[in-house]
């Protein structure tokens, strides 16, 4: 199945973006440090941003097959871009906060399925992108 997304560009290094299937709307931004004013997401912070909640989501669909709770599960990303040209997205460490209480097994499921998400698997292998889980909820 096809997602259609559109764009239009709506002045000052800003898109307006919507959601085909939802409707939904997203003004992306350029940043600071690439001539923008960095009001809003820019385009390679939706990509880490999509690495983490792609993660996440995945874990969750697992964990309903297996009875596993996520409860408050979450993730904190770090974007960091090349120095060098041409720009590009050289680092996206992952931090994945989850459940003290979940099983070795469990662990060992979750940390699994996060990394096969959609978009940790569609990055390009120059793209470092570790993954540190933390059980502390």
């Amino acid at each position: 199945m096809a997602v259609t997304i559109t764009g239009r560009y709506i002045g000052n290094l800003k898109m307006e973006l919507e959601h085909g299937p939802s409707g939904t709307h997203l003004v992306t931004a350029a940043p600071t440090d690439n001539m923008g004013d960095g009001s809003s997401f820019s385009p390679t912070d939706l990509v880490a941003a999509a690495i983490g909640a792609c993660m996440i989501t995945t874990m969750g669909i697992v964990a309903a097959r297996h009875g596993i709770e996520l409860g408050a599960t979450h993730f904190r990303v770090e974007k960091h871009m090349t120095t060098e040209a041409p720009r590009r997205i050289a680092a996206l460490p992952v931090e994945i906060h989850a459940p003290a209480a979940w099983t070795a097994e469990q662990r060992q499921l979750m940390e699994r399925t996060a990394h096969t998400c959609p978009v940790h698997r569609s990055l390009i292998p120059e793209v470092d992108k570790p993954v540190t889980f933390v059980y502390d909820l």
